[in-house]
């Protein structure tokens, strides 16, 4: 499942203010809670930004998400959600979220999928931790100048297949 067929413009963003893991977290929520096409209707409430952080919170407790080289990936099942979401934050300035490698995080890969999607989400776990591992990418994120720049980076093509992220079958 490509990056791009979740990631929507708006829900990339380079983020000033929060100062703290919690901080970040609930930044991530309330854009994931947010409608990523505005051409569709509003699907977010406050009431889903509150149970999208707290899935990426209680998540957090049980292990820090973040990968190394100054990248997490926050990510929570939630109960009820239609359709996998997912936000990208560029933090201005780096936030302890307690890594193995003893950095502080600067890129921030937030997922909220739907809650039987449970091999859907191991696969995409798996496939971003991949991606930034790569150390090119994760200096071309940091260097970009601006928003469209960093935008139109996230969203360009790559060579994984485009494919929808299904439900598992019960059978």
């Amino acid at each position: 499942m490509a990056l791009r067929n979740l990631l929507s413009p708006e829900r990339i963003a380079i983020v000033v203010e929060p100062d703290n893991r919690a901080a970040v977290l609930e930044a991530a929520a309330r854009l994931l809670a947010e409608p990523g096409d505005p051409s569709r209707p509003a699907l977010s409430s406050p009431s889903l930004a509150r149970i999208i952080g707290d899935g990426l919170h209680k998540r957090e407790l049980l292990a820090s998400t973040a990968i190394g080289h100054g990248v997490a990936v926050p990510h929570a099942r939630i109960e009820g959600l239609d359709e996998s979401r997912v936000v990208f934050l560029r933090l201005a300035q780096p936030v302890d979220f307690n890594a193995a490698d003893g950095k502080p995080v600067d890129l921030v890969l937030a997922l909220a999928m739907p809650a039987h999607y449970v091999q859907q989400h191991l696969e995409f776990l798996a496939e971003m931790a991949e991606m930034f591992a790569d150390p090119g990418f994760r200096a071309e994120l940091r260097a970009m100048p601006t928003i469209e720049r960093l935008r139109s980076r996230l969203l360009q093509g790559d060579s994984q297949a485009a494919t929808p992220l299904q439900p598992e079958s019960s059978a």
